[in-house]
């Protein structure tokens, strides 16, 4: 790819890319026969690898030998039709090559001066899924609120966070008197964007949750209330739609009531199961969503989309930039002070950001929304599926409801048991899932979501699962 003086020759890199290209459209091809995960040891990538880095330029496709040879034997396949672990990550041919444009145009879009397309792309794409997903009218940018591409749904809630304490603090509240609420089925993300925003340990509430691990609001309003009691103030409530452990959704409905008497901003995350509200049958879990003051959702979850892809919706534009905005005199231009563009700078932790709305735009056009839909509803279909297998046979119970593309289910004989299962499961190379503990159970966790997930790849998990699972004694 280098020319004498070190400059890439686009001849070169014309070559390089469609032997790139190629490499990934066989990497795709070939998902459904590597081993899901990797069986290496702690260093045994380092091992492989060249102690110094070269002093001579190295020919494009002797490092591509070496992503074969070193690189693929070390990665977990979260793309492979048998990952069923943790979340799904969504990816697409449309959007990878939705990335590869967006690397090849190299933007920084953190001024809308700076980019003006990648700033208004990313506008109407997000007004688009306020549509597509039914969100309230008030996060579009029609209303005084808008979206937002962020990174994850754990950098969203960063932002929302402060700006709540933002709000707070503007009504006369002192920082060590802010309390935040959220269950302890909420996201693990939430106690360190606490830590990062300011807040003590002592300041987070968590709230009881109901027998099916969704939020109690009677528990949040009497919590609330103590608080207000002892002089503190309610700054911030987490509310969870599709949990990690046990996708459970907190009711909205009622908690949005409490935080509107408390004057309390309510952020809601539906990292994983945002998605599926691209399918009107299955929005059920939005209702009450027109009371939060923020909603996030992952597309690089469920949508097609590769990572790092987060929705983040607001319904007040200003109650975040006010938070977030600063004005050095290097940054200043005649669009930002005429008060007529969006500064995504504004909307976000750092400065810079990459023109992650083309991805989600290649996506959206090349599926349709009926693609989408279609998509959505045949993992629904899946779980459904698995699910009539499982609660059909004695050696398993679920240990929270299944809903939408999740299933958490334990062998009856007990934690060793499923523990067992879910590592003889692993150890087939076949199939990946990952566990939690719900209701003090030890719990298999099966999320499926990948994009090249089919019928037969979660019949041939029920098989792995029938075969490796102990039998009950007498059976």
């Amino acid at each position: 790819m280098n020319d004498v003086t070190g400059i890439v020759s686009s001849a070169g890199f014309r070559d390089d890319g469609m032997m790139a290209l190629e490499w990934v459209a066989r990497y795709l091809e070939r998902l459904e026969s590597c081993a899901v995960s990797p069986s290496v040891v702690p260093g045994g990538i380092v091992a492989r690898l060249p102690a110094h880095a070269p002093e001579d330029p190295e020919p494009f496709a002797a490092i591509l030998a070496d992503v074969e040879r070193v690189i693929v034997p070390g990665i977990t396949h979260w793309q492979a039709p048998g990952f069923f672990a943790y979340f799904p990550a969504s990816s697409s041919p449309p959007s990878i090559l939705g990335e590869l444009v967006s690397a090849g145009l190299a933007v920084n879009g953190m001024l809308w001066s700076t980019s003006p397309a990648c700033t208004e792309l990313e506008m109407v794409v997000l007004d688009w899924l306020v549509e597509l997903l039914g969100l309230p009218e008030h996060f579009s940018f029609a209303g005084p609120g808008g979206g937002v591409i962020q990174d994850s749904a754990s950098s969203a809630m960063l932002c929302a966070l402060v700006a709540a304490r933002e709000r707070a603090l503007q009504e006369g509240a002192s920082l060590d008197r802010l309390t935040v609420y959220a269950t302890s089925e909420a996201h693990s993300s939430l106690p360190k964007n606490a830590k990062v925003a300011g807040f003590a340990r002592d300041q987070i509430r968590s709230v009881p949750v109901s027998t099916d691990f969704s939020m109690d609001p009677a528990s949040l309003s009497a919590l609330m209330d103590d608080d207000r009691a002892s002089g503190f103030v309610p700054c911030f409530v987490l509310a969870t739609a599709g949990t990690t452990s046990s996708m459970g959704f907190d009711p909205l409905r009622a908690i949005g009531n409490i935080c509107q008497e408390q004057i309390t901003w309510l952020h809601v995350d539906a990292a994983m199961a945002g998605s599926a509200a691209i399918c009107p049958e299955l929005r059920g879990f939005h209702d009450g969503l027109e009371l939060a003051d923020s909603y996030a959702f992952n597309p690089h979850k469920w949508l097609l989309t590769n990572f790092d892809c987060d929705c983040f919706y607001v319904r007040d534009r200003a109650a975040l930039t006010d938070a977030l905005s600063v004005d050095p005199e290097y940054l200043q231009n005649s669009a930002t002070v005429s008060g007529s563009v969006v500064d995504y700078r504004d909307w976000q932790i750092p400065l810079g950001r990459r023109f992650r709305a083309l991805k989600l735009w290649f996506v959206v056009r090349t599926y349709g929304a009926e693609g989408l839909r279609r998509h959505v509803r045949n993992h629904v279909a899946l779980a459904a599926r698995l699910r009539e297998r499982i609660q059909a046979d004695d050696r398993f119970d679920f240990c929270a409801p299944p809903v939408l593309n999740f299933l958490s289910f334990a062998h009856v004989a007990g934690d060793a048991a499923t523990e067992q299962l879910l590592r003889d499961l692993n150890d087939t190379g076949r199939v990946m899932l990952s566990h939690t503990v719900l209701g003090g159970r030890y719990a298999i966790r099966c999320s499926i979501g990948g994009t090249w997930t089919q019928e037969r790849h979660v019949d041939e998990l029920w098989n792995l699962i029938d075969e490796l699972a102990p039998r009950r004694a007498g059976g």
